[in-house]
C-alpha cells in the first residue's frame, strides 16, 4: 500500500472516531479543510467541500452541541446517535480515502471507519448513563464538553497528523475495550 493511501486511511480513521463522540464536527472540519484547500476528499465526495454543505454542517453541529447540554435529552440523543454515528464513521472514511479500489475503499469504510465509530459511540453512551447514574444528569454537561472538544482536536489532528491520530484511536479503543470488559465482568460475578 502507498504511504499517502495509508495516510488518507489513517486520517478516515481519526475522522470515523471523532463522528463517535460528535456526529457533526468532523463534517464541518472536513468541509472546512476542503474550501480552504487542506483537503482534497474523494471525487463522489466532493459536496462535502461547499459552502451550502459548510452551512448545513454548521447548523447542525450548533443543534447537536446544544442538544447534549440538556441533562436527559442527551441520553436520548445517544440512542439516536448510536447508529448514525456508524454511517457517519463510513461516510467520512470514504470520503478521504484516495487512491484505493472502490471494492476495498467501501470495506474498509464499512469495517473499519464504521465499527472505530460504533466502539468510541458505544464509550461515549455508556459514560454518559453512567455520569446521569452518578449525577442525576448534573455532571453531563461536562462530559458534553469534553466530547466536544475531544470530536473537534481528534478531526484536526486526523487531517494534519494522521499518524497520531491513529494512535490515539487505536488507545481510545483498547481503554473501550478494556472499560467493555469490566463491566461485563463484574455483572457476571
Amino acid at each position: 500500500m502507498d504511504f499517502e493511501i495509508l495516510l488518507t486511511v489513517l486520517m478516515g480513521l481519526g475522522l470515523s472516531a471523532a463522528s463517535g463522540f460528535r456526529i457533526f464536527i468532523p463534517f464541518l472540519i472536513i468541509s472546512i479543510a476542503s474550501i480552504s484547500g487542506n483537503l482534497t476528499l474523494a471525487e463522489s465526495f466532493s459536496w462535502i467541500g461547499t459552502v451550502p454543505a459548510l452551512i448545513t454542517f454548521s447548523i447542525a453541529t450548533i443543534f447537536e452541541i446544544g442538544a447534549y447540554y440538556i441533562p436527559w435529552i442527551d441520553n436520548i440523543l445517544d440512542t439516536i446517535a448510536s447508529p448514525v454515528a456508524v454511517i457517519a464513521g463510513i461516510i467520512l472514511m470514504a470520503s478521504v480515502v484516495l487512491g484505493m479500489s472502490p471494492l476495498l475503499k467501501w470495506t474498509l469504510a464499512i469495517i473499519a471507519g464504521g465499527g472505530v465509530a460504533a466502539t468510541i459511540q458505544t464509550l461515549t453512551g455508556s459514560t454518559r448513563i453512567a455520569s446521569t447514574a452518578a449525577t442525576g444528569g448534573l455532571g453531563n454537561p461536562v462530559l458534553s464538553s469534553v466530547e466536544l472538544g475531544s470530536s473537534a482536536t481528534l478531526a484536526a489532528i486526523a487531517i494534519f497528523i494522521p499518524i497520531a491520530a491513529a494512535v490515539i484511536v487505536l488507545l481510545l479503543v483498547a481503554w473501550t475495550i478494556k472499560i467493555l470488559v469490566k463491566r461485563f465482568t463484574a455483572k457476571t460475578n
